[in-house]
């Protein structure tokens, strides 16, 4: 079996890895080529370029390197119709390997890709797009599944690799004692983002409420997790102008999913850090804050009635979202104080946050390899990888 696969950030190289570990798992004798990193390449890839070349973010950086990127897809689309792959497979890199996929499924070659882009949440046309150009997607969640399911497009909900990951059951004492935290004061882990931009817009926001949340909560302690060495100095100075907060706060290296396990409690910037703090199974309240201009356009351009991962998986609100001028620090504070004063609350939360999460513990990189599997056979795709409905509960 021959298998094309092309990844574009370091993000993809781990799931191509772990897919490529699947696939061999399932086929004793098997070749990979096309573009990967570190993991892929000792999975056995033979990688045309290095996984830093498709890692372009930005517009103007995208345009000044558009040249480049579309010469490597011509060579990639040349090369792979002479190795003649039985399946060629996109991950992620969403802008330059639906092009390359539906060229090369034009020609012949099965295609799948991996990783959903958020089509669901804009820019739905696209969708027609990704139809013409994959024999299948293989998604991480299920509402992802379901979309595609409506569009007609051919669809594995494979499970979350992340979900995996990260245990069904975790120790909050045990790693409040590895972080030399108290275990008896109550904490509230802080994620105000891994970008200077957000540390820009939400920093001061989410100082502002912890105050006010120290006022109602007694003896709060308060973990920030800084995402990197930069990241650190910016808060270190953001927090000389909370003294108060001063001697409550403990920041840490990284550690963000530690800061979350240890928390009762978690305020954090939509992102990722939300799927991240379900998978924890913490109680969490969402806040962002963007450019004026952006938020505009976002109000136009986004389709979903939910921005957090939480709320979207079940399809209902679990967690608070204060985005823009809703994301006050009195806002901010009443919906933490509710986690930390009903603990009924709290430990329902917890409990529904496991049952979402063993949902998403399907052993993602092995449904992946059968759905890839079941493509290049021209087969449809297994019935156990197709999406199943919501738990209700």
């Amino acid at each position: 079996m021959r298998v094309y696969l092309v990844a574009g950030e370091l993000s993809g190289d781990i799931l191509g890895a772990g897919l490529m570990q699947a696939l061999k798992a399932r086929q004793e004798d098997i070749e990979f080529r096309g573009i990967g990193g570190p993991r892929m390449i000792a999975e056995g890839l033979e990688s045309l370029y290095p996984l830093e070349t498709l890692s372009v973010m930005g517009l103007v950086e995208v345009l000044k390197h558009l040249p480049e990127l579309l010469r490597v897809r011509r060579h990639l689309k040349r090369d792979a119709m002479r190795w003649c792959p039985d399946v060629m497979i996109g991950i992620d890199a969403p802008d330059f390997n639906l092009g390359l996929e539906r060229q090369l499924r034009e020609a012949g070659i099965p295609t799948a890709h991996y990783v959903s882009p958020s089509v669901w949440a804009w820019r739905q046309g696209r969708v027609k797009k990704i139809a013409r150009s994959v024999d299948a997607i293989l998604t991480f969640l299920p509402f992802e599944a379901a979309f595609y399911e409506r569009h007609q497009v051919p669809v594995a909900f494979v499970g979350h690799p992340l979900a995996d990951d990260m245990p069904l059951v975790n120790e909050r004492d045990a790693t409040r004692r590895a972080l030399g935290l108290s275990l008896d004061a109550p904490l509230l882990a802080i994620l105000p983002g891994s970008r200077a931009n957000e540390i820009r817009f939400l920093g001061a926001t989410f100082c502002d409420a912890a105050e006010r949340l120290c006022q109602r909560v007694d003896d709060l302690q308060l973990v920030i997790p800084a995402a990197s060495a930069q990241r650190r100095e910016e808060l270190e100075t953001l927090l000389t102008d909370y003294p108060q907060l001063s001697h409550r706060t403990h920041l840490l290296d990284s550690q963000s999913r530690e800061a979350m396990i240890a928390s009762d409690a978690v305020l954090l910037a939509s992102g990722t850090a939300a799927l991240e703090a379900m998978l924890c199974h913490r109680p969490m309240v969402v806040a962002y804050k963007m450019a004026p201009a952006t938020h505009w356009l976002a109000q136009y351009l986004v389709k979903t009635e939910w921005i957090s991962l939480p709320n979207l998986i079940a399809q209902e609100t679990l967690v608070p979202e204060l985005i823009q001028q809703a994301a006050t620090p009195e806002a901010i504070a009443d919906h933490l104080a509710v986690w930390f004063e009903d603990a009924e609350a709290r430990q329902a939360l917890e409990k529904r946050f496991a049952t979402m999460h063993a949902s998403l513990q399907r052993g993602a990189s092995q449904r992946a390899a059968e759905a890839v599997i079941a493509v290049a056979d021209r087969r449809p795709l297994p019935a156990k990888v197709l999406p199943q409905e919501p738990d209700s509960q």
